[in-house]
């Protein structure tokens, strides 16, 4: 396929009024199907006639006729424009066809999210979504996803970001690890045992904020967030987690909460690409909202 020299191509408008009028037989038709007025149309075709240098219309009292120099452009018109129609209309098709592909940390999907996506569909049956766990911070594009779900502080760069609901971190234990005590002091949150979460090293940060050191501490390392909750909920350590994700865990004693920290810069938000969010991802995005 030769390559298209668009600077030497007419203008669309121009190509596109003349194709409503040869297939509509006359400006004032044309003029209605493309929702503009009969000068415009009229004018288009004309500047068509002088960009390309011949005579495309002719008239014979009140009827329009083409010349067969028009004949032939109308005819690949015709066909350009209806291969263009077919290839949208797919493409629409296949957009309002697909699940609405969201991204987001997996504890996220396993902790709150998932206790709650039954009241989302009773609510919203015609939406059909697809769940991206993944504790990395993805591209939208590339994995073909049309929202995310992050935590952080916002401000990511080639997204949109809206916050959704505050993450407070707070030190969790299970009730055997505590024998009893609802609270402990620094010194004795040193001489306990912790869970730690290899994908998460921030949380080093975190745990110096309160005045512990990280270094002088015992862990036991679980490569990510779910196993290192499961481990806390056995009592094997005390462990750093995010509170609306264990929120059951603390209202049927599971866990004990012995630490709230200051982390009001940190939270939930929910990003998307550039561009207008499809009705599916607004009604999602609502519903979140109204969850939190």
């Amino acid at each position: 396929m030769s390559e298209i020299d668009w600077r030497k191509m007419p203008p669309l408008t121009a190509l596109r009024a003349f194709a409503a009028t040869a297939r509509a037989g006359g400006f004032s038709a044309a003029a209605r199907g493309l929702n503009v007025t009969h000068a415009a149309v009229a004018q288009q075709v004309r500047a068509l006639e002088a960009d390309l240098g011949t005579e495309l219309v002719w008239r014979e009292g009140r009827s329009l006729h083409l010349t067969p120099e028009g004949e032939r452009l109308a005819a690949v018109l015709t066909d350009s424009f209806t291969m263009i129609q077919t290839a949208v209309e797919g493409l629409r098709a296949h957009k309002t066809e697909r699940p609405l592909t969201v991204t987001l940390p997996p504890a996220f999907a396993a902790e709150w999210l998932m206790p709650r996506l039954a009241r989302f569909w009773k609510k919203h049956p015609d939406v059909a979504l697809s769940l991206l766990p993944e504790p990395r911070t993805v591209d939208l594009r590339e994995v073909g996803a049309s929202l995310g779900i992050r935590f952080g502080s916002g401000g990511w760069s080639g997204v949109h970001s809206e916050f959704l609901t505050a993450a407070p971190q707070v030190v969790v234990a299970a009730p055997e690890l505590l024998g009893g005590r609802t609270k402990l002091s620094l010194r004795e949150m040193s001489m306990l045992p912790w869970i730690r979460e290899g994908d998460w090293p921030e949380q080093m940060q975190l745990l110096e904020s309160i005045g512990l050191k990280p270094a002088a501490l015992k862990f036991t390392d679980f490569p990510n967030e779910e196993l290192a909750l499961s481990a806390a909920r056995e009592g094997i350590g005390l462990h750093l987690e995010t509170e609306a994700l264990i929120e059951e865990d603390l209202k049927l004693g599971w866990l004990v909460k012995i630490h709230e920290l200051n982390t009001e810069n940190l939270g939930y938000y929910v990003v998307w690409p550039p561009g207008p969010m499809s009705a599916a991802a607004k009604t999602f995005v609502d519903w979140l909202k109204s969850e939190t």
